[in-house]
């Protein structure tokens, strides 16, 4: 962490603080110094809100979805409906009026289950994008009720159900690479290579 000048600062936990005493620090030479009690609580205060953002942050694995403003949201883009995530297909924006803001009306098409689906909701607010982890992969076996695949970077196995598509479905034997997305920890076979 750093201090107004621009050292790495070691805070002493309020709990260890004595209340007459005036607080240390200690930079990064090891020499301790004097700090304002106002400083010092705001450096704590700044400490403890970094480590919470730092223990928020994750992977794509962890992570199954990130915030944004309705008004980036593209034709031909994903999102986040009611749960399910939906490529976007149609976008239309309507004049604000008297008494409210403009609003999306967004229609998007859901990637698993190929449902339509509308969502309506003013610009300055927020929706969600799923994130879509794409992966290469190679067809291990074909079963009757899926696919098995082999991820190709990391030799893992995963199961995943038949695309819904006939052709591409008709493409899928054993040895055949493909590329699959894994959204939401459920996986989707995108194409055959």
């Amino acid at each position: 962490m750093l201090n107004s000048f621009s050292q790495p600062v070691n805070i002493t936990h309020t709990s260890e603080v004595d209340e007459h005493k005036p607080l240390e620090s200690v930079n990064d030479d090891g020499n301790s110094k004097s700090l304002p009690r106002q400083l010092k609580l705001y450096e704590y205060l700044y400490m403890a809100v970094i480590q919470n953002a730092l223990n928020r942050t994750c992977t794509v694995g962890e992570c199954m979805s990130r915030p944004v403003d309705v008004g980036e949201l593209r034709v031909g883009g994903y999102m986040m409906i009611e749960g399910e995530p939906c490529k976007i297909v149609d976008i239309a924006k309507s004049k604000p009026g008297k008494h409210g803001s403009a609003k999306f009306r967004i229609v998007a098409i859901g990637v698993f289950d190929g449902q339509k689906r509308q969502f309506v909701k003013p610009v300055d607010l927020g929706a969600e994008i799923p994130l879509i982890d794409k992966r290469p992969g190679q067809v291990f076996a074909v079963n009757p009720t899926g696919v098995q695949i082999m991820d190709l970077e990391t030799y893992e196995y995963l199961d995943a159900p038949f695309p819904e598509e006939e052709d591409l479905k008709a493409k899928l034997t054993a040895g055949a690479e493909i590329e699959y997305w894994k959204i939401l920890g459920r996986v989707k076979i995108v194409r055959v290579k």
